[in-house]
């Protein structure tokens, strides 16, 4: 995996706990096998929750195109389904 990701302009006010679980997420989604890149991300996703952090939907987009990278079109359209119904929740319960 390339590193043009720690380039993006969306990480300069990033808040420096969530890049470094951003950062260490990448390394996991570089040595993980390809089918195994959803279950990275979900695991990324609940160590974050485990520790009170929520990645915003720029930091959650930036997420998704890291492991899109490196994922095969039906991994990738899995990913966005539950990144479109995990939206669709947060609006149902009044959350942005």
């Amino acid at each position: 995996m390339n590193s043009n990701w720690k380039q993006d302009p969306r990480l300069r006010n990033m808040n420096p706990q969530k890049l470094s679980m951003l950062t260490e997420f990448a390394k996991r989604a570089e040595s993980a096998p390809k089918d195994q890149l959803f279950q990275t991300l979900m695991s990324l996703n609940a160590e974050a929750s485990q520790k009170g952090i929520q990645f915003n939907d720029d930091e959650t987009d930036l997420l998704i195109s890291i492991l899109g990278a490196n994922m095969n079109p039906s991994e990738r359209q899995r990913v966005e389904t539950l990144r479109m119904l995990s939206k669709n929740m947060m609006k149902r319960n009044g959350k942005k």
